[in-house]
């Protein structure tokens, strides 16, 4: 049986770069490629999602150099202004000089034929989108590293871009009532109650609040682009916000009630445009912009957001 076409709005778990292409190679005719790398020659390469080696900052005046990494190791450091960068270098038979950071640090791949003095040319001259995309890994570990959230009355708890504040109510009636002046959340819970009890409680709600908001904020969206939808289920996928199939089947991460409207509306309109065009290509982002021109800063905003930040029920 044939299977729908579907594309997702994934979560953002590493940071690449641009490819770069390495600088023209003159060989006379007759010359090798330089063996001074791997002996081969080869063609430039685009990075794959693998894991990284961990990156050095040191900021001595003069900067002290980093020690050697050991024999047969693939890191390697740059002085970079005035701090030492590691990075692993990975030599692959592809086009590209690539680029790829995750919490890990740095990975280089590049040609076989690339000398590593155009490799970490091709470092300095990204050397600002590498320090911001290192900058924000670093924020995100510490932000890991902060207690979790216990769930006591008084808890905050993210709810569109804003905080709740979670009740808890002793009672035989079960039930759970929203203020929003106080923004406050009451749950009902009889004496005795585990925590779990009041996660189920608190998800639920939660749940029930994205389901309605979506179903608001969808027929807004399709009636702009002018599309239907067949149906709009919930999703609690942990690698992606949204999906859509090519017969009109959207599902939607109920995890981004915790995030506000515009980016609530972003991912709606992401995955609408996907009735017109089935994949990213630029006519696809031009679709997404004809109703959300603010798609980049929310797009960007999405990115800074991990699911590991989010309550865990």
């Amino acid at each position: 049986m044939h299977q729908p076409l579907q594309l997702a709005l994934q979560l953002d778990l590493f940071s690449e770069a641009p490819a770069v292409q390495p600088p023209p190679q003159h060989l006379q005719p007759g010359a090798s490629a330089p063996d001074t790398l791997d002996g081969q020659a080869g063609k430039p390469a685009i990075p794959p999602a693998l894991p990284i080696s961990p990156i050095s900052l040191r900021s001595p005046s003069p900067p002290a150099a980093p020690p050697r990494p050991p024999a047969g190791s693939n890191k390697r450091q740059i002085l970079i202004q005035d701090y030492w960068l590691e990075y692993s270098l990975q030599r692959s038979k592809r086009r590209t000089i690539g680029f790829l950071i995750n919490e890990d640090g740095l990975r280089m791949t590049a040609p076989k034929w690339v000398t590593i003095a155009d490799i970490e040319q091709a470092i300095r001259e990204k050397q600002r989108w590498i320090t911001n995309k290192l900058n924000e890994r670093r924020e995100r570990s510490n932000q890991r590293l902060q207690p979790k959230m216990s769930w006591d009355d008084g808890a905050k708890l993210p709810y569109l871009g804003s905080e709740l504040t979670l009740r808890i109510q002793a009672t035989q009636a079960a039930g759970v009532r929203y203020d929003s002046d106080s923004r406050e959340l009451t749950v009902c819970l009889p004496g005795g109650a585990t925590e779990q009890q009041l996660k189920d409680r608190v998800q639920a709600w939660l749940q029930q609040e994205a389901k309605r908001i979506f179903n608001e904020r969808l027929p807004i969206y399709a009636e702009k682009l002018g599309v239907s939808y067949q149906s709009m289920s919930l999703s609690a996928a942990t690698t992606r916000w949204g999906s859509c199939t090519s017969q009109g089947k959207i599902r939607l991460n109920w995890r981004l009630i915790h995030f506000s409207l515009t980016l609530i509306d972003y991912v709606i309109a992401h995955e609408l445009s996907h009735l017109r065009e089935m994949n990213h290509s630029p006519q696809f982002w031009a679709t997404v912009q004809s109703i959300f021109p603010d798609f980049e800063q929310a797009k960007q905003a999405l990115r800074h957001h991990a699911a590991e930040e989010l309550p865990v029920f």
